[in-house]
């Protein structure tokens, strides 16, 4: 089975002082064209988790984008239980790490998917 990344958008593209704050949509579709290349070169299924401005971004092959009604953490620790599989959270989210770890999955840093 191909290993499954969950990743906080939101926490990924912050990690770089990039700018991305002028552009969060087209900051978030670029971690999107990053992912789908790593996907296309791994296997991996990957679902990357956009909030706020964000939302609305595409999903692109080997990437499914899920846009956060509310808090992207919150669709992600859902997401997580839904899922019922260990799988590999991207984020640097200290809070976010806690609760996923109570069903399962394992946490990796932002620089695994996003280089700074």
């Amino acid at each position: 089975m191909n290993e499954l990344l969950v990743v906080d958008g939101a926490n990924v593209v912050g990690s770089v002082p990039d700018g991305w704050w002028r552009d969060r949509r087209g900051a978030a579709e670029r971690l999107r064209d990053r992912l789908a290349e790593r996907a296309r070169h791994t296997g991996e299924e990957i679902i990357l988790v956009v909030e706020g401005a964000a939302r609305g971004v595409e999903s692109a092959p080997g990437v499914r984008v899920e846009s956060a009604p509310g808090s992207g953490d919150d669709r992600i620790v859902e997401l997580v239980a839904e899922l019922g599989r260990g799988c590999v959270v991207v984020t640097a989210d200290r809070e976010l790490r806690g609760r996923v770890g109570a069903f399962g999955a394992t946490c990796v840093g932002p620089r695994t998917v996003w280089p700074g």
